[in-house]
């Protein structure tokens, strides 16, 4: 049936709502619905959607906008903080992963070509579906979320090049493989010339003229992110590098941040068709001969990624919770593991059944990896206790000797709220010990009268190290509800005496507070409003004195 049809487009899109709707109404992730609705209307199901139809357009462009906004919000501050941990932990868990996943492979039975590219498959996650959640989470900008994003960037970087070097094999006759590689190279340099260009001596003035009309802004962000992934894919890459790469040259400009914001409506809707496209992509061909080595695999994935992720960041002395929370990310085999499966097939190196077993454990693990990642810290409260195993000592105990240990307060957090409520209470002659489990944070510290130190507010074992017998009061503000349960109820199990500051957002998160022990519980946006307005109320005054006399 040709999805072309008007009629059929909006009885899918009433579908993916009904879907919606009643995913929200399970509190369950819509993700897994649309994806559903996918199989549905996919050749499986209904026949609907077919290949080189308006739905895989649609799915390409939302893959290519999420794409041009995750390159239009890249951060050379958290390139440069997160990069040592997410190079280490990107390549570290593709090598693993692909070396014993291999090895269950070839125990399984496979000959040595698909058990390699299952292996390499079952190593990359989803940039989209983890940014995604974690945006949904408001968690892109916790520690954990941001090692997570940028280790993905390496996975992401990783797949481009295996799909790139196994394109110039099948292209290439044995004679010609090192000339056909050579030319992948050159042209990838090319492409990062013209992108160069283009950021120096174009785009700043162009924006200059297309920034004077928003709707312009709009028609200008799409059709430069998608002219420039067409260029990419037309030269041998994938779009969506091109995708990432336009919004790199755009992220340096004054116009990011406008540009970014007209567009995330646009990139929610697209996204949708993605998911869509993907379930409906799902090939089950053979799938019922494969039940076995898909539950092996899908359990690796599901635990066995994750633990590698905590051990690799335990090695580097991050807390196990950092480690374990941004692990869970990695939990799923990605929409390019499907692609490569697919490329494997058509260059004739793997045959369907393959291809059928990897899509099996994107299903099972995508949507398992969903719930994992929504419901990570009630997770980790249940396994805390086995997850210590991987704790370094090294990583609690901090020494604090001489004046450094005679301390007034106590502050968790060196974010935005806490930097400044620390630089306010040093102001006022208040020693102050700061605690962050931000690296950088604590090593570039120059804050007079204020002595960081790396550690968790979640580790009740880090306690022992800190001299709460000397300071007055401990605050954290760190607005994560878990976080200040786990520091109450250590500050009590080790007999703190002094007064309790802690952070909630929202109502229901400072009774729980309170009635943990609690002093004072501060929600910054509610003293924001108040504050905002009561000067407003003496501006308004101010500019009519006859309502101020009444």
């Amino acid at each position: 049936m040709d999805v072309h049809s008007f009629p059929l487009v909006a009885a899918i899109l009433a579908l993916a709502a009904l879907a919606g709707l009643l995913a929200t109404r399970l509190r369950q992730p819509m993700i897994v619905a649309f994806i559903g609705v996918g199989i549905l209307v996919g050749p499986t199901g209904t026949g609907w959607v077919v290949a080189d139809s308006t739905v895989e357009l649609l799915a390409r462009m939302g893959i290519a906008i999420l794409l041009f906004l995750v390159g239009l919000k890249l951060d050379l501050h958290l390139v440069r903080t997160t990069g040592p941990v997410a190079l280490a932990t990107g390549l570290g868990q593709v090598l693993f992963t692909s070396v014993v996943g291999y090895l269950i492979a070839l125990a399984l039975g496979m000959d040595s070509v698909s058990a390699m590219y299952v292996a390499v498959a079952l190593t990359f996650s989803s940039t989209i579906i983890i940014v995604k959640l974690l945006s949904d989470k408001r968690e892109l900008e916790q520690l954990h979320g941001r090692i997570a994003v940028g280790f993905l960037i390496v996975q992401d970087i990783v797949v481009v090049l295996v799909m790139i070097v196994l394109t110039a094999f099948g292209q290439s006759t044995d004679d010609h493989v090192a000339v056909g590689v050579a030319l992948v190279l050159a042209k990838g340099l090319g492409l990062l010339a013209a992108i160069v260009v283009l950021m120096r001596y174009v785009l700043p003035w162009l924006l200059g003229h297309v920034a004077r009309s928003q709707e312009l802004m709009v028609l200008f962000g799409v059709a430069y992110a998608v002219s420039v992934a067409a260029f990419s894919e037309w030269l041998g890459f994938s779009s969506e590098v091109g995708a990432f790469l336009a919004g790199v040259s755009l992220a340096s400009t004054p116009y990011r941040d406008a540009l970014g914001a007209r567009m995330v409506s646009l990139r929610d809707f697209l996204l949708l068709f993605f998911f869509l496209d993907l379930g409906a992509r799902l090939d089950f061909t053979d799938a019922g001969q494969q039940i076995v080595p898909a539950i092996v695999f899908s359990v690796f994935v599901l635990v066995g990624n994750p633990l590698i992720v905590v051990a690799i960041m335990s090695f580097m002395r991050y807390p196990v919770r950092v480690g374990f929370l941004a692990g869970l990310t990695v939990a799923q085999i990605s929409e390019f593991s499907l692609i490569l499966a697919a490329l494997g097939l058509s260059l004739g190196h793997i045959t369907n059944a393959t291809v059928s077993l990897i899509t099996v454990v994107g299903v099972v693990t995508i949507g398992g990896s969903t719930y994992l990642i929504l419901y990570s810290h009630r997770i980790y409260e249940r396994l805390e206790g086995g997850l210590r195993l991987f704790e370094r000592s090294d990583v609690r105990r901090v020494a604090l000797d001489g004046p450094d240990a005679d301390v007034d307060g106590i502050v968790y957090g060196l974010g935005r709220f806490g930097g400044h409520l620390a630089d306010r209470l040093s102001e006022t002659d208040h020693r102050v010990l700061a605690v962050d489990f931000d690296p950088h944070r604590v090593s570039t510290n120059r804050r007079l009268g204020i002595t960081a130190v790396y550690g968790s507010a979640e580790d009740a074992h880090f306690l022992e190290t800190l001299p709460l017998s000397t300071a007055r009061y401990v605050i954290s503000t760190i607005p994560v509800l878990e976080t200040n349960l786990a520091l109450l109820h250590g500050l009590r199990h080790h007999g703190f005496r002094g007064k309790v500051a802690v952070t909630a957002h929202g109502s229901h998160d400072s009774e729980r507070l309170r009635d943990a022990g609690a002093d004072l519980v501060v929600d910054p946006f509610a003293l924001a409003a108040t504050t905002t307005t009561d000067a407003l109320d003496q501006l308004v005054e101010v500019a009519d004195p006859e309502r101020s006399d009444d």
